[in-house]
């Protein structure tokens, strides 16, 4: 599964994802339709998935306070099959005591993760791991295949930053009872200028379509479902919540900016967001269908 050009040391993640895996068990769109089956072929029963997207905070609620295990739970009442995550931090700093929170989560929850660094950086003064920084998936089905994919960004840690291409667009292919899922957990540019995830949303729909079957996206787009920018996602994609409630900020919400969208192979049965402040986003939880290939 590998696509364009990209360094060789994140090319190597997908390849590694299951040794690094911890295995301790424009308007509003409306839910995709499910393809029909070939005339003469008997469509095979769809296949139920619980998906979940939830930008963590680094573990730090609502209140500023750092609290894992909290997190934990959080996800953990979501009764989710894949998760993803944004605002992940590996060893990044004291705000996170210097945790490896994708792996401590995953070990919580008894599921496996891929982390997708957006940034990627040397060892602070006294400590030996690198500081990483990015998304993740939890999945409770096997990982089969995982990519950190490149798209444009503006960086938060250059001192004159200008749009290029950077790691931080995670995909899994999950195997779920007979049915291979492509996730991919996101999180889009937060400025006012929305031409970065203008440019965002192109480069992964390019990623998207040299993938096919079921697809999910889910994340923290830092816009709403209609804002213009996001308008070329729906077509590709439908939203799982078009009428789903807000979501930013936890306590007191004013903005629906964490969306899950999926394919035309996956049909939508249910979609909500969860009342918690264990960050300052709330999470959103989807019911899904995957539809399988006819044998």
């Amino acid at each position: 599964m590998t696509r364009r050009n990209r360094p060789s040391a994140y090319r190597a993640l997908a390849a590694g994802v299951l040794a690094a895996a911890v295995t301790l068990g424009a308007a509003s769109p409306g839910a995709a339709s499910a393809h029909r089956p070939p005339a003469g072929r008997q469509a095979p029963p769809a296949v139920p998935l619980r998906v979940a997207t939830y930008n963590i905070h680094a573990g730090a609620g609502e209140d500023g306070v750092l609290d894992l295990a909290r997190t934990a739970r959080a996800i953990g009442d979501l009764h989710a099959d894949v998760i993803g995550l944004q605002e992940v931090d590996v060893h990044w700093g004291e705000r996170s005591g210097f945790t490896d929170e994708a792996r401590d989560l995953a070990e919580r929850l008894h599921m496996r993760v891929f982390f997708a660094p957006i940034y990627d950086l040397p060892p602070a003064t006294g400590h030996t791991e690198r500081r990483r920084f990015g998304v993740a998936v939890l999945s409770r089905h096997p990982v089969v295949s995982a990519e950190n994919h490149w798209i444009t960004r503006l960086s938060t840690q250059a001192a004159d930053p200008v749009p290029e291409p950077a790691p931080g667009f995670a995909e899994v292919t999950v195997r779920v009872r007979g049915a291979s899922v492509h996730v991919y957990s996101t999180h889009l540019d937060y400025r006012a200028d929305s031409s970065i995830r203008r440019a965002q949303v192109d480069d992964m729909l390019k990623v998207l379509a040299a993938d096919s079957g079921p697809r999910i996206l889910v994340g923290d787009f830092n816009a709403e479902p209609g804002a213009p920018e996001l308008a070329k996602l729906w077509g590709p994609l439908a939203d799982a919540a078009p009428d789903g409630g807000r979501t930013y900020p936890a306590l007191d919400p004013v903005k629906r900016i964490d969306v899950v969208a999926v394919s035309p192979e996956v049909t939508v049965t249910g979609a909500r967001e969860a009342e918690t402040t264990a960050s300052d986003h709330r999470p959103v939880v989807t019911d899904l269908l995957v539809r399988r290939r006819p044998s």
